[in-house]
């Protein structure tokens, strides 16, 4: 709850990200580091309800974080934000955003598992933007990992700009008990109530000098100063300061990335030291290249400085909303300051689902966010990382500026969501769609549309859990029931040959009957060429007044479809003649007698399926090129082409029928440990193989 004091935010600050698999000891880590600093009374769990965050009904059913949390701590005087995210990779959009909200980066590995597929691509982005990085290996207490072997995984798969600046003590009976402090060459033991810093012990040595030759070796690599090799080599040491200056100063710029250490027993194991690293080695905002600015029109402002008396440049990174709580919005400030009942712009990248926002807000109170807990301030300035309330009008990834000169951020790099679903419900069809773009206004990831031939509500989402994520929500906050059902794919129909056909209404039941004849042709048209009608019709045969009837009841029939139910497209059809009666031909006659004119003409070449067809492009490791390949022509797809790109990998493009994509954003990822991104477009109609059509048509029937 928040506290009654309200206070005013400064400097210093350090924004961390933790990033890396599900289960390597993220939320853990984060605890031990909060109450190792004072800010955290005790240890938590998912599966018990972490203290540091406000876990759903969901996360705790499935034991993993699903959103991005954010956690403060003041050690020594500066204010670290750690913020913490998922694991899993069908939650990258929240992983983006910690990377976009922080300033440096810790990949949190366990000892056990290893480093995966999608942790190593996303060091290779940190990098591409030389993001600080640091490596803590978690897990040291469980005795089937091996530290030294897992540092040389990091080594060849990350960076070769590694090291540890610590080793782990084992204990006689291989417990872990302490650390071995490289630079220092003391022992932080942590085999009794509290850590205790004391000298190495003579057996030590020869272990600890090899590690702290090759940590030297890799700062002095890394310094300015160019007379540090020869005097490290005339003297066979270099001063503390001077070494730790220089790692610090490494490790900031991104060019050094130190492997750290941590347990879950001993208590706080590892804790101590982490936060002695981010305090003095990861940069402050103002030293970490700020985002790419323009103004509402795209035209390039000047580079962000950080400085607090700038103007205003803030982005919502997290936001969400409750029916009875209202809109909470998570902001980091990147330039100026944000205080109390401040007017704002927001302003957000446009597309389908994200309406055009321009628009003012005014600022209410200001938080300090620590997990649940929520401490009132004044005001905030660059760098720090927020929590404001109802701003209403704002979504997840908006930028918040100055009234008088409103600008945009660059937008966060994400992958397009690729499952999509239908969800209905059986009542409240309008409250669905409210709640809907509620969540969709939190999570970038999403997308929604409204079929308007279904009146479904086709929502797209990274995978099966996210999915599960928002029907988890619906039900939730909005008490919707709601099911999820595959996406009806838009087939089409059309004329496989030239042909043509008659069709005659003729009843009588007493006084004035109905009677109509009409004969047709109907030609293929080239794809997209859509319905052309043709009135041929000479000596009048067919009144003028009934030739508006026979195109009405061309265009009923066509739409309802003559084979499988799909519209008939790309068609020529030419009224050629037919009879009319003086007291009972009439409009309705005439519609009649088009639709079998038309059925009889389908009847005749019989009629071709046509599937819509996606341009995909794949972007994967040269490693999975042959499976890829190979899963195309398994989904009756052309590979078109491939692009060896940068790195290691290639890009794939291939054409693909949209009825074989449906869940391909879950396949691709299994086939490539996660690695791989597409994206698709749509390319053209093509013929539906007849096997396929005829089981279609016969579904149809049933």
């Amino acid at each position: 709850m928040p506290t009654t004091d309200s206070v005013s935010l400064g400097h210093p600050v350090r924004n961390v990200v933790l990033v890396g698999p599900r289960g390597s000891g993220k939320t853990t880590l984060v605890e031990q580091l909060l109450a190792c600093a004072g800010a955290l009374d005790r240890m938590g769990s998912v599966e018990e309800g972490s203290t540091t965050s406000d876990f759903e009904e969901f996360e705790i059913q499935q034991k993993m974080s699903v959103s991005m949390s954010v956690a403060s701590a003041t050690v020594n005087g500066v204010t670290i934000n750690l913020l913490d995210t998922p694991g899993a990779d069908e939650f990258v959009g929240e992983v983006r955003a910690g990377l976009r909200a922080a300033d440096a980066a810790l990949f949190v590995i366990s000892v056990t598992d290893g480093v995966d597929a999608a942790t190593a691509q996303l060091w290779q982005e940190c990098a591409s933007v030389e993001l600080p990085r640091a490596i803590v290996v978690t897990h040291l207490d469980r005795r089937k990992g091996d530290f030294d072997d897992l540092v040389a995984i990091c080594r060849r798969v990350f960076d070769e700009d590694i090291a540890p600046i610590h080793l782990p003590l084992l204990a006689d009976n291989y417990a872990v008990a302490g650390l071995m402090d490289l630079l220092t060459q003391q022992i932080h033991d942590y085999s009794g109530q509290a850590r205790v810093i004391r000298p190495s012990d003579l057996e030590h040595g020869p272990l600890i000098q090899e590690a702290r030759n090759t940590l030297i070796e890799s700062i002095i690599a890394q310094s300015e100063d160019e007379s540090l090799m020869d005097r490290y080599l005339d003297d066979g040491d270099l001063g503390i300061d001077q070494l730790i200056g220089d790692l610090e100063l490494a490790i900031a710029r991104g060019h050094f990335h130190p492997v750290v250490g941590s347990a879950t027993t001993p208590s706080l194991f590892g804790a101590q030291e982490i936060l002695d690293l981010l305090c003095r080695a990861f940069p402050a905002p103002s030293e970490h290249p700020l985002p790419y600015v323009t103004t509402l029109d795209g035209e390039p402002l000047d580079v962000l400085s950080g400085d607090p008396n700038g103007p205003l440049c803030a982005e919502i990174i997290k936001s969400t909303s409750d029916p009875y709580a209202g809109r909470i919005s998570v902001v980091r400030i990147f330039s100026g300051s944000l205080g109390h009942g401040d007017s704002v712009h927001v302003a957000g990248h446009v597309n389908a689902d994200h309406p055009s926002r321009d628009a003012g807000e005014r600022i209410g109170v200001l938080h300090r966010i620590n997990g649940r807990s929520l401490t009132p301030v004044s005001s905030a300035q660059a760098g720090d990382i927020v929590a404001v309330a109802k701003l209403t009008g704002a979504q997840t990834a908006d930028t918040l500026s100055d009234p008088t000169s409103p600008m945009l951020l660059e937008p966060w790099l994400l992958p397009e969501p690729a499952l999509a679903v239908a969800l209905m419900t059986p009542s409240e069809h309008g409250k669905l769609g409210t709640a809907l773009t509620s969540l969709v206004a939190e999570d970038p990831t999403l997308r929604l549309e409204l079929n308007e031939q279904t009146q479904e509500w086709i929502l797209r989402c990274m995978g099966d859990t996210h999915l599960q994520l928002v029907i988890s929500r619906l039900a939730s906050r909005y008490s919707l029931e709601v099911q999820a059902a595959p996406v009806r794919v838009a087939l089409r129909e059309t004329f496989a040959a030239p042909a043509s056909g008659h069709g005659r209404v003729a009843k009588q039941t007493g006084g004035h009957g109905q009677f109509a004849s009409c004969e047709i042709t109907v030609d293929p048209l080239p794809p997209g060429s859509g319905y052309e009608f043709v009135d041929a019709v000479v000596g009048g045969s067919i009144p003028h007044a009934y030739i508006p009837s026979v195109d009405r009841g061309l265009r009923r029939a066509l739409a309802a479809g003559l084979a499988a139910g799909y519209p008939v497209v790309d068609v020529r059809v030419t009224l050629t003649g037919g009879k009319a009666h003086d007291v009972d031909s009439s409009d309705l006659a005439f519609q009649m007698a088009a639709e079998l004119a038309l059925r009889d003409a389908a009847q005749t070449v019989g009629i071709t399926l046509l599937e819509p067809v996606d341009t995909v492009t794949i972007l994967t490791a040269n490693e999975f090129v042959g499976a890829l390949t190979n899963d195309v022509l398994g989904r009756r797809g052309r590979v078109t082409g491939t692009m060896p790109e940068a790195g290691g990998h290639t890009t794939l493009t291939a054409l693909i029928p949209q009825t074989e994509l449906g869940r391909y954003a879950i396949e691709l990822r299994a086939l490539t440990h996660g690695t791989a991104t597409f994206t698709r477009v749509f390319c053209e109609f093509a013929s539906v193989p007849p096997t396929i059509a005829q089981r279609i048509q016969s579904q149809q029937r049933t």
